[in-house]
């Protein structure tokens, strides 16, 4: 083992800040931008694809105890996984942009998700980071610099098209002001040095003579301290963990809500990182422990919820038990917002039948119409949202 590997501590290097020339500032900016320019420090990230991990054997315990948590919830969907797998990762998606600050309701999610348009941006958001989680567990079988480029260019294709899938060009810190990185909270490396930190970062997750847990957490703290792209790092990084996890075969069918374990206090999560950052990955590991069994639990919870909708669903339907309603009651708990080109498409029912069959759903009190177009029609199943509702609700409590 080369010595080097002996810390996650950042070093610094000290750069200089030019005032932009280009920039056209407004004369009250002009002082807070002159202000900016001279000496900064950034961080030089350590070199981890040899780092010897030492951590304490209590914080070692409770990962062991997260992993079979992890992999027991995953074995226990096995058997049932088709609506609950994409019910999972919608919830983990809109809970990683929570941390963020963007929120939508379960509702404005899933109408963005299926009648495309949506007034409401951050609804959008979150679909675009439900499609980066969806690259993530695509590319789980071989973690790279391309998958990760990938995982980046789903999450920001949409709202951010020139960064979108691309290193980043430029010096980039968080907190402080939007002029130059000096007085900031953390001033990530120059970007000279990602390509180089990322080639690190991906033989670190290659290891195989790691816990699994702990070696996610560093990896994704590594990632977050690297911060390789202008916006989108949290997100990216989060899905980074659920690739890894399906990657190191601990969760092999569901995606397992990590980021709403974090939700429940996001302040520890960014000291956790900060501790990394100082040399200390007991704080990250003990973090991404226990937010995996708080996802676990409210996981559990949510499937729960969903399998007495559906339950009780079946007992409403009048139709025969092979009647295609019964194949849009279970596409429902899934796809709680649905309209005739979704059915058409994904259960190939002709257009021409798709009301016939909405009809019994519609008189069982299921779902609603709540578009008043003849021709852009579209329902919703209120159960199904309510239950989305009440596991970002849990997930934002502080336990």
């Amino acid at each position: 083992m080369s010595s080097h590997g002996a810390s996650t501590a950042v070093q610094y290097e000290t750069l200089t800040w030019n005032m932009p020339t280009e920039a056209g500032y407004g004369r009250h900016n002009v002082r807070a931008a002159l202000r900016q320019s001279g000496e900064y420090r950034a961080a030089i990230p350590a070199e981890i694809a040899n780092l010897e991990i030492s951590l304490p054997s209590r914080v070692i315990a409770d990962a062991e105890e997260a992993s079979q948590e992890i992999a027991r919830f995953d074995a226990e969907l096995g058997e049932e996984i088709a609506p609950f797998a994409s019910v999972l990762l919608r919830s983990e998606s809109a809970a990683s942009s929570k941390i963020e600050n963007l929120t939508a309701s379960a509702r404005a999610i899933a109408e963005a998700e299926t009648l495309g348009q949506s007034s409401r941006r951050n609804a959008s958001v979150i679909v675009a980071n439900t499609q980066a989680m969806q690259a993530a567990l695509a590319l789980a079988d071989r973690i790279d610099g391309d998958a990760i480029l990938a995982m980046h260019a789903a999450l920001m294709n949409a709202s951010n098209p020139d960064i979108a899938g691309k290193w980043r060009t430029e010096q980039v810190w968080i907190g402080g002001g939007d002029f130059g990185p000096r007085g900031a909270d953390y001033i990530a490396p120059h970007h000279s040095r990602v390509p180089g930190a990322i080639d690190d970062l991906i033989a670190f997750s290659g290891r195989g003579d790691i816990p699994v847990l702990p070696q996610i957490a560093i990896a994704h703290a590594q990632f977050e301290t690297i911060h390789p792209f202008p916006d989108g790092n949290g997100r990216t990084g989060r899905a980074l963990i659920q690739a890894l996890l399906r990657n190191k075969r601990l969760a092999r069918q569901v995606t397992v809500p990590v980021s709403a374990g974090l939700l429940t206090d996001t302040d520890s999560y960014f000291e956790a990182l900060n501790a990394y950052r100082e040399g200390d990955p007991a704080p990250i590991v003990e973090k991404l422990s226990a937010a995996s069994v708080l996802a676990v639990a409210n996981g559990r919870h949510l499937v729960g919820d969903l399998q007495v909708v559906r339950q009780v669903w079946a007992s409403n339907i009048t139709a025969r038990r092979d009647s295609a309603v019964h194949r849009i009651a279970d596409m429902l708990i899934r796809r709680p917002v649905v309209n005739a080109k979704l059915l058409t498409r994904e259960l190939n029912i002709p257009m021409s039948n798709v009301y016939r069959y909405l009809d019994p759903l519609i008189k069982a009190g299921i779902i609603i119409e709540f578009t008043d177009q003849s021709r852009n029609r579209a329902w919703r199943a209120p159960e199904v949202l309510h239950a989305l509702d009440a596991f970002a609700l849990r997930a934002g409590r502080r336990g």
